[in-house]
């Protein structure tokens, strides 16, 4: 089978296409045929970093059929359609998935919805809810355009948000997300009308702390992806703010009752069009790299999609 593969770290450069054995799914595990692959931000910034082992090829989101099933899995069968998480060996003609990671994908959900909505839908959803986001209350998101914010954008209005705000670091996003409900858009350096009550931050840095101090009292700040700056805990005393940690991981391997119904609720909320992913591109496996050089510019609106 074909596959995308890095053996030493760097760029979008150090990818490479490679030709391997068709793997084996082993305990608990699920072999898919994959139709799409998501491209998501984590991912691209393993290959710069140095926790992977080498060579590695990367994980992401996947949807696609059924064709084998390993010992001890009972919830799926083969030709099934299914959408999932591999958090390794994604960007390749066939993926193993941990079953518990894996879903049925309803009929009337194309390729692109389900790869978007499997991990982008999953974050956005389950942040908000960790913020405990209740109507009339208004949310400032961070890297706004991107495969979680966009979707997060939609479902806090979904849920009464009274004021959606969307941070980016580029001005030129500002009609794609008010087109897909923001009510305003700002940049990281700049601030909302007045603070709001719930932050969804998945660019970090500077930016965190910028949205941090846009919090009313009582605010939560939700961290989702990128490495924060360090905060004074006297400060958010005195400000009557709170931080809080999300990681799907830990959702979907901890409380899978959750994880599962947030996975239904997605799959209605799509259904009855209150929740429109957008993809940016649809790019072939061997144009890997270039979807890496769109994640890394920030210049993507919605989510980047690989196909085999």
């Amino acid at each position: 089978m074909r596959r995308v593969v890095f053996r030493r770290y760097g760029g979008p450069e150090v990818l490479e296409m490679d030709h391997a054995e068709r793997p084996e799914p082993g305990e608990g595990q699920v072999l898919v045929e994959v139709d799409a692959i998501g491209v998501s931000l984590p991912i691209v910034r393993l290959s710069r970093g140095n926790s992977a082992e080498l060579p590695h090829v990367p994980g992401g989101e996947v949807v696609g059929r059924v064709v084998a099933i390993g010992p001890n899995v009972t919830d799926f069968r083969l030709g099934q359609r299914v959408a999932g998480l591999a958090f390794s060996g994604a960007y390749a003609e066939f993926a193993t998935v941990v079953a518990p990671f894996l879903a049925h994908v309803p009929d009337g959900v194309d390729d692109a919805a389900a790869v978007s909505l499997v991990r982008g839908g999953q974050v956005a959803l389950g942040t908000l809810r960790a913020a405990a986001m209740h109507p009339g209350e208004s949310v400032l998101i961070t890297a706004a355009a991107g495969a979680v914010g966009h979707l997060a954008i939609q479902l806090a209005n979904a849920f009464g948000a009274s004021r959606v705000v969307a941070a980016v670091s580029d001005e030129s996003k500002a009609d794609f997300l008010r087109g897909i409900g923001a009510h305003e858009v700002i940049r990281y350096d700049q601030t909302a009308s007045r603070p709001v009550d719930v932050v969804l931050d998945g660019a970090g840095g500077e930016a965190q702390n910028a949205a941090l101090n846009q919090l009313a009292p009582f605010g939560r700040l939700v961290s989702f992806n990128a490495a924060g700056e360090k905060v004074d805990v006297n400060e958010l005393r005195f400000h009557g703010r709170t931080i809080i940690g999300f990681a799907m991981a830990h959702l979907a391997s901890r409380r899978p009752e959750v994880y599962a119904r947030h996975r239904r609720e997605l799959w209605d909320l799509h259904a009855r069009g209150a929740l429109k992913p957008a993809v940016h591109a649809t790019l072939p496996l061997e144009e890997a790299a270039q979807a890496h050089r769109i994640m890394e510019a920030r210049a993507n609106l919605g989510k980047i999609v690989l196909t085999p």
